[in-house]
């Protein structure tokens, strides 16, 4: 007799929420507008999250015993590292490569699995002057996802660590199309997708389709909301994202695009475990400015369903 199919969940137990040093306005490993990392910490637990990703490394400390005590004081547990990686340029892999190392070994000494691999901006994140031009060639492309693919085989087999690309503005995985074409070039088995609700949404594309069509390749997610009246001076005055980020681009839950409770209503019906980190992208912004956005959002994503605290066991 067959069997019935398994029901879809109803409640996002799936999920597992966090949040990152980017929601307190951290871009820079040091830079005078930002918080001291102990202050960032603080308020991480005061709002109530008990995850956070890592954010620029250096930011936190980078001796692997000093940040355990850190976050053991606060109860905090770490759910993945952050990097910069430049994968269509051959020049700098060796570069990268020693960079992402760094970020992969205290990863792992802090017990998380995932690397979050953020493409460069091809805009200055101050001034928003073009630093290299905004489409990659055919050759830059053949080569993009044959490199992620050999730098996700290098973390797992070496850190167990798995490698999320994370789609970014002003970067050359920024709209859907991109996001598709990256995906379609590299392997499951070693390249994945962070899924970025802020950042897609950015680049016009189709958070609640990628998770319908692509829902296997989401490794790891990112949670933000974009302002569409802001989104609407980027297209018309070709705002940087560094600019369109001063003019409040990204917006507390439930004032922008997605919708977060359909996006969390989309991921819990996947068959996965997934950390769901939030970020809004705050820099410059004064210090007693995030903490009451961290705590309404947190609260914003509770009624959406999203209180999960326990650990993904997410093996992809």
């Amino acid at each position: 007799m067959a069997t019935a199919p398994s029901p879809l969940r109803t409640v996002a137990g799936n999920l597992c929420l966090g949040s990152a040093p980017d929601s307190w306005g951290v871009w820079f490993p040091e830079d005078e507008h930002q918080v001291p990392c102990t202050r960032f910490l603080d308020e991480l637990a005061q709002a109530g999250y008990t995850w956070l990703e890592l954010g620029p490394y250096g930011y936190l400390p980078t001796d692997p015993a000093v940040l355990a005590e850190e976050l053991a004081v606060r109860g905090l547990q770490v759910s993945g590292g952050t990097a910069f990686g430049a994968l269509h340029r051959p020049e700098v892999w060796d570069e990268m490569l020693a960079h992402v190392r760094k970020v992969a070994e205290l990863t792992s000494a802090a017990g998380a699995h995932h690397l979050v691999l953020i493409p460069p901006m091809y805009r200055d994140e101050k001034t928003g002057d073009f630093t290299e031009p905004p489409e990659l060639t055919s050759e830059q492309w053949a080569g993009f996802g044959r490199n992620a693919d050999r730098l996700g085989k290098l973390l797992l087999d070496e850190y167990d660590i798995r490698l999320v690309l994370h789609p970014h503005a002003d970067s050359h995985i920024q709209t859907q199309s991109e996001i598709e074409r990256l995906l379609n070039e590299s392997d499951s088995r070693y390249t994945n997708l962070c899924l970025d609700t802020g950042h897609v949404a950015y680049g016009g594309g189709d958070n609640l389709d990628l998770v319908r069509r692509f829902g296997e390749r989401v490794g790891y997610v990112h949670i933000k909301q974009m302002d569409p009246a802001v989104l609407a001076q980027v297209a018309a005055e070709n705002l940087s994202f560094g600019e369109a980020v001063k003019r409040g681009v990204c917006v507390s839950p439930p004032e922008g695009v997605p919708d977060p409770a359909d996006v969390v209503d989309a991921l819990s019906r996947l068959d996965a475990e997934l950390f769901v980190i939030v970020e809004q992208d705050l820099y410059p912004c004064a210090p007693e400015v995030p903490l009451p956005i961290a705590v309404r959002t947190r609260e914003h994503l509770a009624g959406c369903g999203l209180t999960g605290t326990r650990r993904p066991n997410n093996n992809r």
